[in-house]
């Protein structure tokens, strides 16, 4: 019954969230309705789970699934928050397959592409703007060459080419780029 339990709350948690941080509300009404945790324990799982790589959600599962009912509660917690996902996607690769070759969807995706390729783009200027510049940078009534020039964490813009080369050049893999540019930034402070 714990199980069946674990994996439609879960479930639940999947198909009414988002993902991220809009998960944490649904996350915590379902582990306190049923008793599995404390709301500080909650807390402390969220903590952990942001903490760790990989989706929130599916941390928060396996982690509350495995206090709850050991390994098999944790599996199937993180089964009942990925179904949703899940379902989506295989209908959607269901439906693609057998329209390839339609001109309607064709269109639709070479519209989709673009679209994706700009919210990249996007993610790519923030997270840039926000790594490489100082707060008060960007305020236009404080500019001139030097003060932006000056706000320019140069270190960081040289991990990041360097980073850039090693990925695209030297087909570095991913996480021995990422060691490397932790060490680099131990280096260069």
């Amino acid at each position: 019954m714990i199980y069946l339990r674990l994996f439609l709350s879960f479930m639940k948690i999947g198909f009414c969230s988002f993902g991220g941080m809009t998960m944490i509300p649904v996350i915590n009404d379902e582990v306190l309705r049923y008793g599995w945790m404390t709301a500080s324990e909650v807390m402390d799982i969220v903590a952990v789970a942001e903490m760790t790589p990989g989706s929130l959600g599916i941390n928060c599962a396996t982690f509350v699934g495995l206090r709850t009912a050991g390994i098999p509660g944790a599996a199937v917690a993180s089964l009942g928050v990925m179904m949703p996902s899940l379902t989506l996607s295989l209908a959607a690769a269901h439906f693609i397959l057998r329209l390839k070759g339609n001109k309607l969807l064709e269109s639709a995706m070479r519209g989709v592409r673009p679209a994706s390729l700009g919210m990249l783009a996007a993610a790519g200027v923030t997270l840039s703007v926000s790594t490489f510049l100082a707060d008060g940078a960007l305020n236009p009534a404080a500019w001139s060459l030097g003060t932006v020039f000056g706000a320019v964490s140069w270190n960081l813009v040289l991990i990041a080419v360097i980073s850039g080369v090693l990925l695209m050049k030297f087909k570095l893999s991913i996480p021995k780029t990422i060691l490397i540019a932790a060490a680099l930034g131990l280096l260069l402070g």
